[in-house]
């Protein structure tokens, strides 16, 4: 799998991961889903405030939230002219996560690679909308996961 990760962290977390850390995160769920294709991801750590401000105005939901998926969606000429597909970016909530992680019970790694799994799923067009495609997006979650040596994120 040959994937390029661009971190940017914007955010006052104490701890965040390193790009390799997020590249192997990411290889993991494009991997889970049959994606081969050289590509290129940029994920950006940010605070609650500027997640609120994304997802209501990208959502209409005037909350802060965990993790945001942008598709690319790019025409293939573009992708042709810049030698691999962007993706899309993936904006991760440094707060809520390490909020959510404390609940949960779970390490920062684990719940920051389920978190990155599951923005780059999204960044595939998988959902969670309905019970079916829900299903299908959480066992890739939980595959990827398996494969990185995490546990399964559902189970409490």
């Amino acid at each position: 799998m040959n994937v390029k990760t661009d971190i940017l962290n914007d955010s006052s977390a104490a701890w965040t991961p390193d790009a390799a850390s997020c590249n192997e995160w990411i290889a993991s769920a494009l991997s889970g889903a049959d994606y081969s294709q050289q590509c290129s991801v940029s994920v950006r750590y940010v605070d609650e405030s500027e997640s609120q401000t994304l997802n209501a105005s990208f959502r209409g939901k005037d909350t802060p939230t965990n993790v945001l998926s942008f598709p690319a969606n790019l025409p293939a000429d573009v992708i042709k002219r810049l030698g691999n597909e962007f993706l899309g970016d993936i904006v991760i909530c440094a707060p809520i996560l390490e909020k959510e992680a404390r609940q949960q019970g779970k390490t920062l790694a684990a719940h920051w690679a389920h978190l990155t799994v599951h923005g780059t799923l999204h960044l595939l067009g998988f959902d969670h909308e309905t019970e079916a495609d829900a299903e299908i997006m959480e066992n890739l979650e939980i595959s990827s996961l398996h494969n990185l040596g995490f546990d399964n994120p559902y189970q409490n």
